[in-house]
């Protein structure tokens, strides 16, 4: 399993991250600014663009797996490979995402809790519903996990190095 961080020609994988957030002009809002990576295992699995939003937060504006490779943790691996990398720069790791069942058991599980939200966001922000399992997302919510919740002492810090075993 390897990462690689993807510097150029990131919308070569556009229908990856549309899996995440449907409309491309919001992709396009991040996307340049924002540090890529993806997760290579005999093929890319999953995709992740980060955004430094200042004040030591990091924040995953999109994080997305290959349908047929859902739910054997990949974006597990990916989001502890962030915390790896970026421990020592960061306070702070956040996710925006819908009040989706999809979703927030999943960032919850992931070591995030609810921090505070945007009401109508999705209402405002896109130019269709999105809706989730059969429910229309309306507010953007936001969970957050410390940085220093992942480490312990002794532990070997993230190197940013491009390869995990």
């Amino acid at each position: 399993m390897r990462f690689i961080e993807v510097t150029e020609n990131k919308k070569d994988y556009l229908a990856l991250l549309l899996l995440a957030d449907e409309q491309e002009d919001m992709i396009d809002r991040y996307l340049h600014d924002g540090r890529m990576f993806v997760l290579d295992d005999d093929g890319i699995k999953c995709e992740c663009v980060l955004t430094d939003e200042g004040n030591g937060v990091l924040e995953i504006k999109n994080i997305a797996t290959v349908p047929a490779c859902q739910r054997k943790g990949y974006a597990k691996a990916m989001i502890d490979f962030e915390v790896r990398t970026f421990e020592e720069r960061y306070a702070v790791l956040q996710v925006g995402t819908g009040d989706s069942p999809l979703t927030i058991p999943f960032y919850e599980q992931c070591g995030f809790v609810r921090s505070h939200t945007v009401p109508n966001f999705f209402t405002d922000n896109y130019d269709h519903p999105i809706v989730e399992c059969g429910i229309q997302l309306t507010d953007m919510v936001y969970l957050r996990r410390p940085f220093s919740a992942s480490r312990h002492p002794g532990e070997h810090r993230g190197d940013g190095s491009q390869e995990q075993s």
